[in-house]
């Protein structure tokens, strides 16, 4: 039996994510946001979910790129003051030390210390009601030389990126692998 916790924003994992962007005057912004994910495999698309109220909402609508930067574990603090205080007030940057690095595909920058970035494209935007969801088509992705040599050990477990628990406002990390895709199943299927 199953108790209702009602209409709530509760599914795991969360992705902890850092949008950034440049403003209108070319001056790079960082935002933490959980509400994304993959939403397209061809042509390859993320999603990232916005309210309108954020400073890089305005940012994407401005300049229709943003990259999509995933942080380790170890960068937990940089992740969580991207997310306490707004790019209009603060240079993120200038704060917490990391290097914006202007994207030569998209006019957006991306984080250099962070391993594994997504530079997109806006596709489109949805309303859905308090956030928007922006929809961008990715155009590259780049990965910390350190761990593109040692890819085919998984990038997650080598990133060990940070996830994100709406429901106790918390941080984790990812674990060990359990299993393989399109393989665990078979034992089922009788293979």
């Amino acid at each position: 039996m199953k108790k209702s916790l009602g209409a709530k924003t509760l599914l795991f994992p969360t992705p902890a994510l850092v949008v950034c962007t440049y403003d209108k005057n070319g001056r790079p912004n960082a935002m933490t946001a959980a509400w994304g994910g993959i939403s397209c495999s061809d042509p390859p698309c993320v999603s990232v979910s916005l309210r309108k109220a954020t400073y890089t909402y305005g940012n994407i609508m401005e300049r229709g790129a943003f990259t999509v930067n995933v942080a380790s574990k170890d960068m937990v603090e940089v992740v969580d003051y991207f997310g306490l205080v707004s790019g209009r007030d603060v240079d993120k940057f200038k704060a917490t030390g990391m290097k914006p690095v202007r994207s030569r595909l998209v006019d957006a920058p991306y984080i250099d210390e962070f391993p594994l970035v997504l530079e997109c494209q806006m596709k489109q935007a949805d309303e859905l009601g308090l956030h928007t969801s922006f929809v961008g088509e990715i155009k590259d992705v780049k990965v910390s030389e350190e761990f593109a040599a040692r890819s085919s050990e998984g990038l997650i477990n080598l990133i060990k990126p940070l996830i994100y628990a709406p429901d106790d406002h918390s941080y984790y990390s990812v674990g060990k692998k359990v299993a393989r895709g399109f393989e665990a199943g078979k034992k089922i299927k009788g293979e």
